[in-house]
């Protein structure tokens, strides 16, 4: 269980290696502060797969964030369908959608969507990444703006990051507020 004494845990690095200890501590943190939404980023299903054991007792509001179809080449989703309706007959969403830092945003080099993705890289990929995700379950409406929210994202493959988030929607970005850092690699 989260004990409020233990502070954030840094990770020596950033790896997949730290996927089950992430939803663990974002799991025991929501659990003890009443924060009902998970928000958990997956691209091929390696996170979603964990995820599907560590808060499979508990009556959350879990939601999966894939990669937007056509990430890496045109119409290819990385995220498997197989795995999805799983997920979706487990009773947790999937959501995949432009990346709120992303889409036309990638174009122009000095867009403040690239600008402000880039500041946040500056902490590690995966507080881009969490915050990230928390606005694009806002904008889908599957996490509320006055609800703080668990996210968990990583660099590369699994998590490796846990931060406490009030989300905001993406046209009011800068109400969106990190409350906490649970975890992060160095």
């Amino acid at each position: 269980m989260w004990d409020d004494r233990m502070g954030t845990t840094y990770f020596d690095s950033p790896s997949a290696k730290h996927t089950e200890k992430s939803l663990e501590i974002a799991r025991d943190y929501a659990q003890k502060n009443g924060i009902n939404s998970i928000v958990i980023a997956s691209t091929t299903g390696f996170t979603a797969e964990k995820a599907i054991e560590i808060f499979k007792d508990t009556k959350m509001n879990i939601i999966i964030v894939t990669h937007v179809t056509g990430f890496l080449k045109p119409d290819h989703q990385q995220f498997p369908e197989k795995l999805r309706d799983r997920l979706e007959s487990n009773g947790i969403k999937v959501l995949t959608t432009t990346h709120a830092f992303g889409g036309i945003n990638r174009i122009v080099e000095s867009s403040p969507g690239k600008i402000i993705a880039n500041t946040l890289r500056m902490f590690c990929q995966g507080v881009k990444v969490a915050v990230e995700i928390a606005v694009m379950a806002a904008d889908a409406g599957m996490v509320k703006t006055d609800e703080d929210v668990v996210s968990v994202a990583g660099t590369g493959r699994g998590a490796d990051t846990v931060l406490v988030i009030s989300p905001a929607n993406s046209r009011n970005l800068f109400d969106l507020k990190i409350k906490k850092i649970l975890a992060k690699p160095l």
